[in-house]
């Protein structure tokens, strides 16, 4: 209101000062309304005050009683505060008075307890001499050596502080202890023994205990061959070692309740710890005397220098030698040395591995499994199978390849007719797998496998590829009759190498299936390692493709030089001189006649004469295929030439399953149908009535078509 007042002396005309008037008439009329609500809300504020007045004598009321109140607590509180200060000092001196009795009862019950132990001593009896000397060690150490007790305790027989007494008395206990110990284990006295045993805590010498008890046990292992035993007997290490371990085994199994229930739970650790560098020792000796009785030394240097070569080394093996000379290496007596070593590495890595199993399910031993994995002696085999059995194994199987590959020869008992190299080769891989798997050696399986698969190979698929190339490189010469057998025999011996990477394929994915599910990798290998042990037989069972791809193109080789050839007139000779613009009288004698399967069937017959019957189940399939693959695009290629009726239709449908009948006939396989879709689809197109459009039936048959639209709008065209 004030910014829009102006000063009557700037007025200079009547409205100016008529509006003035009225704005000043205006905020007049408002302060009175203004003043007017002030003093309607007065008396609601009068009377609030005035019941505050009304309360002041109340609150001085309380006020003066609140202070005599006061008055009187604070005279109580300081008769409590004498009261309890006197109650205080009376419990601070029954503390002091009872603190001193039990003081003095300790040092009588010391007193007492050392005076036992000196009579229990000189009466030997040492179970009542480990008590007493308990009971005081039990003592706290400030009542032990306190001034009362060097006071109160010592007597005329023992004048000596109660604590050098107690520490005397417990030294003299401890050489007892070990002497009465030991005694009763060169005298292999158990009950004397435990007795013994578990005195040594009671009195404060657990690891001292533990010293003795760990210096017996390592005298339990330590193997001694008996007199009759002789080193030169295949079994003699595999049995000691077997003794050991079984001797440790059976001192875990047996002590661990003895010394946790006397010592404390974990307290076995350190005898287990002493055991196994006792071990260590009796292993490496025995390996040493293995070694040395078995002459190794000179045995792998005779392998390294005496490799096997095969009949046709590849590029990535060139040998100076021909022939492994027998005179030198006896590969059975290799096979006896690598079985003898599997044996031990089967004794030492599969106890070690139920040993770990056992600790592992036990939550106090669960932070020590690698006292068993770090060992000496586990290192001492597992280089024992990368010295000796890798090298070994290796050369044993591509001696015995070699040797099958030489010696192979047609088994003429069988047919399909193979060679004996197959089942020799593959049963020798079986026993050398299986016994590998019996190891227990995760890094030996894996290393072995790589090996033997190069092995594999380069030293059996490579020299079966090179005897396939040997077959039609020397030629044939002479009279056609003599000519004609000599090609036959090559096209026999061809197919009989075929069937060898057929059966052997066949072989290798047994062989693998069956060491996938043997026991042996549920026995001799952890939970942990199976799945990565049935990984790597799963990498070996690869060399499968490496079978197949050679067989398929040795079969390939086979079918594009001797079969392809004759293949190539076959649907043209077939159907010669016949057509399919046939009215009643030419269907009927064209039905009659049956021309296309007669010949066919015939021409057929002579082409795979001498195949099914030498070929295995799986090659002559491949074969088959092959053969079919060949004439059925000229098959299809020339019926597109041809014309045909309604009748000649029906005649070439008739025509083609009649064919295929017979072809689906003369194997148990089944492919023969599954090839013949599109010339059946052919016939389906050229069977439709003439009112029937084409691309509606293509549409909306149904049919999973192998023809196009424009195909099949073709096929539709050659009907007259």
């Amino acid at each position: 209101m004030k910014s829009t007042r102006r000063d009557p002396r700037e007025l200079t005309s009547l409205p100016e000062i008529l509006s003035c008037l009225s704005a000043f008439q205006s905020e007049e009329t408002e302060l009175s309304n203004r003043l007017a609500e002030l003093l309607a809300a007065r008396d609601p504020i009068v009377s609030s005050l005035n019941r505050l007045q009304s309360l002041i004598p109340q609150v001085e009321q309380l006020r003066d009683e609140a202070s005599l109140l006061s008055e009187r607590v604070s005279y109580t509180a300081q008769t409590a505060k004498r009261v309890g200060g006197r109650v205080r000092s009376l419990d601070e001196e029954m503390s002091r008075v009872r603190e001193a009795g039990d003081h003095v009862g300790q040092v009588m019950e010391l007193k007492s307890s050392l005076a036992s132990l000196q009579s229990t001593m000189e009466s030997k009896d040492w179970e009542s001499a480990a008590r007493h000397c308990a009971r005081a060690m039990s003592l706290p150490l400030g009542v032990i050596s306190g001034p009362f007790a060097e006071t109160a305790v010592p007597t005329s027989e023992s004048h000596f502080p109660p604590a050098q007494t107690l520490q005397s008395a417990r030294e003299d206990l401890l050489a007892i202890f070990r002497t009465k110990f030991n005694q009763a284990s060169r005298d292999r006295d158990s009950t004397a023994t435990s007795r013994y045993f578990k005195l040594f805590p009671a009195i404060g010498w657990e690891e001292e205990g533990l010293q003795a008890y760990s210096a017996f046990v390592i005298d339990l292992v330590r193997v001694r061959a008996p007199a009759s035993a002789k080193a030169s007997s295949p079994l003699y290490f595999i049995t000691s070692l077997t003794a050991l371990f079984e001797s440790i085994a059976m001192i875990v199994d047996q002590h661990q309740p003895v010394v946790e229930k006397y010592y404390g739970k974990g307290k076995m650790k350190s005898v287990v710890k002493c055991l196994l560098e006792e071990c260590d020792k009796v292993v490496k000796s025995i390996i040493e005397g293995w070694e040395e009785e078995r002459s190794m030394k000179r045995k792998l240097s005779d392998v390294n220098n005496n490799p096997p070569t095969p009949l046709y080394p590849s590029t990535m093996r060139r040998q100076t030698s021909t022939v492994p000379d027998d005179s030198i290496l006896d590969p059975r007596e290799i096979d006896k040395v690598i079985s003898e070593l599997a044996g031990m590495v089967v004794e030492a890595l599969a106890e070690e591995s139920a040993d770990t199993i056992e600790q592992s399910q036990n939550a106090e031993y669960s932070h020590d499994i690698s006292l068993f994995d770090h060992t000496t002696s586990h290192q001492i085999f597992e280089d024992l199978m990368t010295t000796y059995y890798i090298p070994l194994e290796v050369w044993y199987t591509r001696s015995i390849i070699d040797k099958a590959q030489r010696l192979s020869a047609p088994d003429h008992s069988q047919l399909p007719v193979i060679t004996t190299t197959p089942d020799d080769v593959f049963y020798i891989l079986k026993t050398v797998l299986s016994r590998l798997l019996s190891t227990g050696s995760v890094n030996g399986l894996e290393r072995t496998l790589d090996r033997l698969r190069d092995v594999v190979e380069q030293e059996y698929i490579f020299v079966i590829k090179k005897r396939l190339d040997e077959v039609y490189r020397i030629p044939t010469g002479g009279t056609s009759v003599r000519g004609e057998r000599a090609e036959r025999e090559n096209r026999v011996s061809f197919m009989t190498l075929l069937n060898d990477l057929d059966v052997s394929s066949s072989h290798l994915e047994r062989l693998t299936r069956d060491l996938f599910s043997s026991s042996n990798i549920v026995q001799h290998f952890s939970d942990l390692q199976q799945p990565l042990v049935r990984n790597l037989i799963t990498s070996f069972s690869g060399l499968t493709t490496k079978f197949r791809s050679a067989l398929r193109v040795g079969i390939e080789q086979l079918f594009n030089q001797l079969m392809r050839p004759k293949l190539r007139n076959l649907i043209v000779d077939v159907y010669k001189d016949v057509s399919y613009v046939l009215d009643e009288q030419g269907y009927s004698a064209a039905e009659y006649q049956d021309v296309v399967r007669k010949r066919f069937v015939k021409t057929w017959e002579n082409l795979v004469d001498g195949y099914k019957d030498t070929f295995t189940d799986g090659n002559y399939r491949l074969f088959f295929g092959l053969a079919l693959d060949v004439i059925l695009r000229p098959w299809e290629k020339f019926m597109m030439s041809l014309k045909f009726t309604d009748l000649g239709a029906i005649l070439f449908d008739r025509d083609l399953r009649s064919v295929t009948a017979y072809l689906a006939s003369q194997t148990a396989f089944g492919d023969a149908r599954e090839k013949f879709v599109r010339l059946q689809q052919m016939s389906t197109i050229l069977n439709l009535d003439s009112e029937e459009d084409v691309d509606e039936f293509y549409n909306g048959s149904g049919i999973t078509w192998k023809l196009g639209l424009q195909e099949a709008r073709a096929i539709a065209g050659l009907k007259t």
